[in-house]
């Protein structure tokens, strides 16, 4: 891609100012234990892209274009790895370590090295208002004994030192690993990373199917934990001899929601790797099924709805950076710039916008909010509510049954809110008391509908509104 394309393309976006959330302080846990916030008491709804790949395969051009383009979606994150592989070498042909783990001499005069391209990455990050969660080792080359605890500790000061006073970093410690592979070496970089630097958040990147809460939830430098649901469809075993859930339950996210919360101490949590848009169903096997769009929603508003504190997108072309000369794994043939396109990440804004519309930290999973018997797998609806307002997320437009005495008011007011396009369709003035609703679109799995329910005396949604207006300007600085 050529520098003049890129800025052909930046130059028909129209200009628009950019949220900072670290304008309004530091990132931190809020004191529920549940979600994070920036320091001045401003909510933080983490809406994250897997820009895997990013620092390996993107140029400057590259990167200065993918960023603006998630910062113009509503992304406030993007997870990248800083070593994918060992050794690791990037588009500009430098190596990440060229001599081990000794960085002395990791920066040469006139040299744009490995390090100088992740500190332009984070820079350029920086000005979009975009935070990056640091992959910092992936977890194959620490399994295969490639990293010890020596070098661990070397490493995490080194990361330490070059990036604790950029406003825009968090840690993620472990990569598609169990917590119970290699923990000294993990422990230790934890630990190193968290000597050096009070300033960042830190949490652990967990294998598929597992939560960093199995292992390290007690742990004093894990901040918040990160599940990995992962891409199998239901009863998709594959053989796994370490499977770690029910069988038949592999698509229900919500679950790991609810374990972690069941733990003590409380900790924040998040779906830090769920299917990615047109990866197979299973992963491996190109001639299965596309995860797409409509899954891609009803992994982000089933995991936020039962407490998550936010949601991380993936694409199978984007993860992976692919583009001409550079092989595709998992089937993989869209370059990474077409599917910035796709629907499943045009549509992840509604979520964060939804969420921040309401009272943010009183918020709670509730599913005594659905009357009577709930369904399973792409039946089963979620809810959640504040004191005063409710969110009911139902992916086939089924008939169900709300009660709408989970919240304050003698009267309640309704909306419809669409997943797909932002759309919000006033329903009407509702008695307080069970009450039934359906949609009128039809009945069908992807056909997914929020209902909006608040004390009618209040106006966090308007009649008269079409689509709900930017939550999060008022915190604009």
């Amino acid at each position: 891609m050529t520098c003049l394309f890129l800025l052909g393309i930046c130059g028909n976006i129209q200009a628009q100012k950019t949220y900072i959330p670290w304008n309004n302080g530091k990132l931190m846990v809020d004191e529920s234990g549940r979600y994070l916030k920036q320091a001045n008491g401003a909510p933080f709804f983490w809406l994250g892209d897997t820009g895997w790949l990013m620092p390996a395969r993107l140029d400057r051009d590259e990167v200065e274009y993918y960023l603006e383009q998630c910062s113009k979606k509503g992304f406030n994150m993007v997870q990248i790895m800083l070593m994918h592989t060992m050794p690791e070498m990037n588009t500009y042909g430098q190596w990440a370590l060229p001599d081990g783990f000794n960085f002395k001499n990791i920066d040469k005069k006139g040299v744009y090295g490995y390090w100088d391209h992740i500190d332009f990455i984070v820079r350029t990050a920086e000005k979009k208002g975009i935070y990056v969660g640091m992959v910092c080792l992936w977890g194959t080359p620490v399994s295969k004994g490639l990293v010890s605890e020596k070098d661990a500790q070397t490493y995490g000061k080194f990361l330490a030192d070059r990036y604790k006073k950029n406003p825009n970093i968090v840690w993620f410690i472990g990569g598609d690993i169990r917590g119970d592979v290699k923990p000294t070496v993990w422990t230790t970089l934890a630990k190193t990373i968290k000597a050096n630097d009070e300033n960042h958040l830190m949490t652990f990147h967990p294998r598929g199917r597992t939560t960093s809460a199995i292992w390290f939830n007690n742990e004093p430098w894990l901040d918040f934990n990160m599940f990995q649901s992962g891409h199998r469809r239901y009863g998709q075993r594959l053989g796994d001899g370490d499977y770690t859930i029910q069988e038949n339950t592999e698509e229900d996210n919500w679950r790991y929601v609810e374990k972690s919360f069941a733990m003590k101490p409380l900790k924040p949590t998040i779906d830090g790797e769920p299917v990615y848009e047109e990866i197979p169903q299973g992963l491996h096997d190109t001639t299965q099924p596309l995860w797409t769009a409509n899954d891609i929603r009803r992994y982000a508003y089933w995991s936020v709805f039962a407490g998550s504190f936010g949601h991380t997108y993936g694409h199978n072309s984007i993860m992976q950076m692919l583009k001409n000369g550079v092989g595709g794994a998992y089937g993989a043939t869209k370059p990474w710039y077409d599917a910035l396109k796709d629907p499943g990440m045009n549509q992840m804004n509604y979520l964060k916008n939804l969420m921040l519309t309401f009272p943010y930290f009183e918020r709670v999973p509730d599913q005594s909010i659905i009357a009577g018997t709930n369904g399973e797998r792409y039946e089963r609806i979620i809810a959640t509510r504040g004191n005063d307002y409710m969110l009911v997320y139902n992916y086939t437009n089924r008939p169900a049954q709300i009660d709408l005495t989970k919240i304050s008011g003698a009267k309640k007011k309704a909306w419809w809110y669409s997943p797909v396009n932002g759309q919000l369709e006033y329903i009407g003035e509702f008695d307080n008391k069970v009450t039934e609703f359906i949609n009128d679109s039809g009945y069908r799995a992807g056909n997914d509908m929020v209902l909006i329910v608040t004390d009618a005396s209040k106006e966090y949604v308007k009649q008269d509104w079409k689509s709900l207006p930017d939550a999060q300007v008022k915190w604009n600085k």
